[in-house]
């Protein structure tokens, strides 16, 4: 059953929702000032994307700043007068909530008890105990509420999981993950603290939430360090470690006054490495042919010689490209239909939601402590 959703929020989350849906392709093309400036003869789809035109509609769009209603009339959308509106209008069967963060526990509650369901963006709540309240509204209510975490959707991402999951480069030992960017923290509501600003909230959930689904095990500590480079008010960057129960390692970073970016992935494993630059994957991958180096010979290192760090030749290493990968751009909106009409259950769990808020809690806190802090022992 085709079902019609209804955003609340026209920023720029929800104003890249209303593209995606509105134009039924599932992605958000900004640049666009009306709808007479999408290209129809540019192909939006990759191939096996599913075609959510035939499983969700735009019902229309709500914000309480006058001028993204008015670019969501130029683009053709309905804009509702009120939240209440969208709330009574029975024709909307579920609710995307793209606020700001501190507004997200008010509106989705308010919108389950309407009888919709809501499909709310990351960070889904301001902390863990928000979150258990809204689970247990959905519960009470039986409508579903599903989180919105799009990056396990990420090229890069699924290139990695592929590494991982297949043992291309071995058994994986330390996995860093990183996004750096140069203009500091956004100048609207992200650097203001009452409404859950700061780069741990607006980053950190992704990479957090995208390392959890990578590395299936328990996370034994965490340790953290929070950076306040320009904003005094809110974290603009930080750095977390974290441990596995199996060994492996894991470090998880955000900086915004990086003017040389580190890459967004690096991955070492005991028969090779990978190496991800940029969000278009330039990276490579090395595998290891043989330990064995017989030939390996001193170089000068600074001051000295080192035979330890004197790099490989051709000969016992593998220089290949990325590996390729095939997934559907549009599986969260599809599933979330699918959930709704019964019919499948909700890749992106509240539960897992909750795990993520939990360790999000727990780097915080290290921060604040200078202490690691043991989370899942």
């Amino acid at each position: 059953m085709k079902r019609r959703i209804a955003i609340v929020g026209c920023g720029g989350m929800g104003g890249g929702h209303a593209i995606a849906i509105g134009s039924g392709t599932g992605n958000a093309v900004w640049g666009a000032s009306s709808s007479n400036d999408l290209d129809p003869n540019v192909e939006l789809h990759t191939k096996g994307d599913t075609d959510i035109s035939k499983k969700l509609e735009l019902a229309g769009v709500y914000d309480i700043n006058p001028e993204r209603i008015s670019w969501a009339e130029s683009m053709g959308y309905k804009c509702y007068e009120s939240f209440e509106a969208i709330l009574e209008d029975e024709k909307v069967d579920i609710v995307l909530v793209a606020t700001p963060n501190d507004s997200h526990k008010d509106l989705s509650i308010r919108a389950m008890r309407a009888g919709k369901h809501v499909l709310c963006e990351k960070p889904v709540m301001m902390n863990s105990e928000e979150l258990k309240e809204v689970m247990e509204v959905s519960k009470e209510t039986g409508k579903v509420f599903y989180p919105r975490q799009n990056r396990e959707w990420d090229r890069d991402f699924r290139i990695v999981k592929k590494v991982y999951d297949e043992n291309l480069i071995g058994i994986c030992t330390r996995i860093e993950s990183r996004v750096h960017g140069s203009r500091g923290i956004p100048g609207d509501w992200r650097g203001q603290k009452k409404y859950g600003g700061g780069m741990m909230m607006d980053w950190g959930v992704h990479l957090l939430d995208r390392m959890l689904v990578l590395v299936q095990e328990k996370v034994t500590s965490v340790y953290c360090k929070l950076t306040h480079v320009i904003s005094k008010e809110v974290d603009d960057g930080f750095t977390i470690y974290l441990t596995f129960e199996s060994g492996l390692t894991a470090v998880v970073e955000v900086g915004t006054c990086n003017f040389i970016p580190l890459p967004l992935w690096y991955v070492t494993g005991d028969q090779g490495t990978v190496k991800i630059d940029d969000w278009m994957c330039h990276g490579k991958m090395v595998r290891l042919s043989s330990w064995e180096d017989k030939d390996a010979k001193p170089i000068l290192a600074g001051a000295g010689l080192t035979k330890t760090m004197a790099p490989r030749d051709g000969n016992s290493l593998q220089e290949m490209e990325l590996p390729d990968v095939e997934f559907d751009n549009n599986e969260l909106y599809s599933n979330l239909v699918d959930v709704v009409n019964g019919t499948a259950e909700q890749i992106v769990t509240q539960e897992h939601a909750l795990r993520v808020l939990r360790l999000m809690e727990a780097a915080m806190e290290s921060s604040e402590t200078g202490k690691v802090i043991e989370f899942e022992r």
